[in-house]
């Protein structure tokens, strides 16, 4: 049976969607195509008929999990707050975020594997970081701009690893003491 265009483009949409979170949960070896479309509530067979590979498929779901994490600094940025740099931090280095990985930073959960992807996938991360690292220098106390992208570099790096050694432990005083360190050192408030 053939769908709409319409039907189609909402079946890849929920499978970038899916496999947006499923890499970020539980790894790019951690999901088979089979268990990813079953997830997406789809049939396997349909993959291929919108991507040429696994790969292909975790540059979309990089590039939209990412975009994601963008409009939602731009939502706390939005907000007017007197602190948009804190707002974000705060909210990067959270309980929340650190014990549901499937909803959160892709660097985070994937770096390391995403170094040892295809040039398509990396080239997807690349992006992103540079969009977020442009989004955390405008949030930057006003200096120059090279300062303001050193600054926004530390403290990219700065969250990324926090929240990596944060979920990485199985001590709970410890991984809070990381992102609390951490955001502190970033933001100058406790």
């Amino acid at each position: 049976m053939k769908v709409s265009r319409e039907q189609a483009a909402l079946n890849r949409e929920r499978v970038v969607e899916t496999a947006s979170r499923l890499f970020r949960e539980r790894g790019y070896g951690g999901i088979g195509v089979a268990d990813l479309m079953r997830s997406a509530g789809l049939t396997h067979g349909g993959f291929y008929g919108n991507f040429n590979s696994k790969e292909e498929l975790m540059a979309e779901a990089v590039a939209h999990s990412i975009d994601g994490s963008l409009k939602e600094w731009d939502q706390m940025i939005d907000r007017e707050s007197a602190h948009p740099l804190e707002d974000v931090v705060a909210s990067y280095l959270s309980t929340r975020h650190r014990d549901h990985p499937g909803g959160g930073c892709t660097m985070a959960a994937l770096g390391p594997e995403v170094a040892r992807l295809a040039p398509p996938v990396r080239c997807a991360v690349t992006d992103g970081v540079r969009k977020q690292l442009d989004k955390l220098a405008a949030l930057m106390p006003p200096e120059d701009a090279a300062e303001k992208r050193k600054a926004a570099l530390v403290t990219y790096a700065s969250m990324v690893g926090a929240l990596v050694l944060a979920r990485a432990v199985n001590d709970d005083a410890l991984s809070d003491e990381f992102m609390s360190a951490v955001h502190e050192a970033v933001t100058g408030m406790g």
